[in-house]
């Protein structure tokens, strides 16, 4: 059989990654499968830094020159800390562009697309409102906005109040609804906000049993919950944003545990899966950041729509009864080596025959956290600019970004056997994203040439 000859540029220096020092700290290896290796792993998260100063895609003609090496800095450490590099002359222009774009009275989203795709800049919001249009949240007529942002944010007050209401408090507002009080010492009863048990209807007692049961639903769903509750604690544990004993921390806490909560109860085929509040926590964060004051009060409401409609695209990878159908996470994982087998088959072969290194091993993490775990949060953030605004889908896009992320280190996953390389790829070294979204689209556009 004739090798299927690798394209010249995908050789070139330019994609080489230089091999990064030791590091201790290996990344949370949390929901993925773990392989036996002689690889030690600890569960602490990776590091934040900030991203490297943003350079112009590379022109047709390849340069005999490595990328600069990333720039290893403090990690966020406050809330009003992006961790964003010096905007160059092409962040400036395309912030002015999205700008132009949003003050018009009809945004035309595939413009907005085009423009965005590149990475979208913190400053006045931009981030913030981009994303809401890109994920269908808010409509293209502006005109719009206000009345469709008071419709979604007062049923996400509705969904709060029905559904993570305590039972006795249900039970005790279902009453006064009715009129009914106690029968005994009525005064007394109502002074400590107790109810008589004759009051209390069988299906909505603590002890009973039956599937109706308001209080069986509740300790049905509290094992859920406690579970959201460790998550929630364990996201981004180095961001002053995320985690610390500051009032602050913990509200933003709070509200990603009710939009978890109250997603799993509107969705019990999938209910809640370890790993969401990572796909979470990116929306939240940008939302929350709107230096509009409104927008960044209903952070919460706006974020539950968005992280819905995010889901809708990747829901079937959390669902374990589809993991085997043409749908799940393992078809969706044949699929990036079918990319990788299209683009580069010496390294396909290397990585799958010769050294055995399983792709579910790696990309199982990386395809259902939407590589939220690969890189530092502001390099997340500038990754998910370009999966948003993919007309095909984020799911298209993801696939040809964690293909791009196998190129950048061929050379040493070439040299390497199945210890080294699955090292490698679960501690995905520090890497430029503009090159690396650059080698992604270049996929696309090899493809469909």
């Amino acid at each position: 059989m004739v090798k299927k000859r690798v394209p010249e540029w995908l050789n070139s220096s330019l994609w080489s990654s230089t091999p990064s020092p030791s590091v201790d700290d290996d990344r949370v290896q949390r929901y993925t499968s773990k392989p036996t290796t002689t690889t030690t792993s600890t569960s602490e998260p990776p590091s934040v830094v900030e991203p490297p100063l943003p350079v112009p895609p590379p022109s047709a003609s390849v340069r005999e020159e490595p990328p600069p090496e990333p720039q290893s800095t403090d990690s966020l450490s406050d809330h009003d800390d992006k961790g964003t590099a010096t905007p160059s002359p092409e962040d400036f222009s395309r912030q002015s562009q999205l700008l132009a774009e949003l003050s018009k009275k009809v945004v035309n989203v595939r413009e907005l697309r085009k423009i965005a795709w590149q990475g979208i800049s913190d400053s006045a919001g931009i981030r913030s409102t981009v994303w809401k249009l890109l994920l269908a949240y808010l409509p293209p007529d502006r005109a719009l906005w206000p009345s469709e942002l008071a419709k979604k944010r007062s049923q996400y007050k509705h969904f709060k109040d029905e559904l993570l209401m305590n039972p006795s408090v249900g039970s005790h507002r279902k009453l006064e609804d009715n009129g009914t009080s106690c029968d005994s010492d009525e005064s007394k009863c109502q002074s400590k906000g107790l109810l008589s048990r004759s009051q209390i209807a069988h299906g909505e007692h603590p002890l009973s049993l039956g599937k109706s049961s308001i209080w069986n639903q509740f300790f049905q769903d509290t094992e859920i919950i406690e579970q959201i509750d460790r998550d929630v604690k364990r996201t981004h544990p180095d961001m002053h944003f995320f985690s610390g004993d500051s009032q602050f921390a913990k509200s933003n806490q709070d509200a990603l545990k009710n939009i978890l909560v109250v997603f799993a109860k509107l969705n019990p085929g999938i209910r809640y899966v370890q790993g969401m509040n990572e796909l979470l926590a990116p929306l939240y964060y940008v939302f929350k950041n709107d230096p509009n004051e409104e927008y960044a009060a209903a952070a919460e409401a706006d974020t539950f729509f968005c992280f819905v409609e995010l889901l809708s695209g990747f829901r079937d990878h959390f669902c374990q009864q589809l993991d085997n159908s043409v749908v799940g996470i393992r078809s969706t994982i044949t699929r990036l080596s079918q990319l990788l087998k299209e683009h580069d088959e010496e390294l396909w072969r290397h990585l799958e025959i010769t050294t055995k290194v399983n792709p579910q091993f790696y990309a199982f993490r990386w395809i259902t956290l939407l590589l939220t775990q690969e890189f530092n949060f502001a390099d997340s953030l500038h990754i998910w600019d370009t999966l948003l605004s993919d007309p095909e889908g984020p799911q298209e896009t993801l696939l040809r970004v964690c293909c791009a992320m196998l190129i950048l280190v061929r050379r040493r996953l070439l040299a390497g056997d199945f210890t080294s390389n699955l090292k490698l790829l679960q501690n995905y070294p520090p890497t430029n994203i503009s090159h690396l979204l650059y080698v992604a689209n270049k996929l696309r556009i090899q493809s469909s040439g």
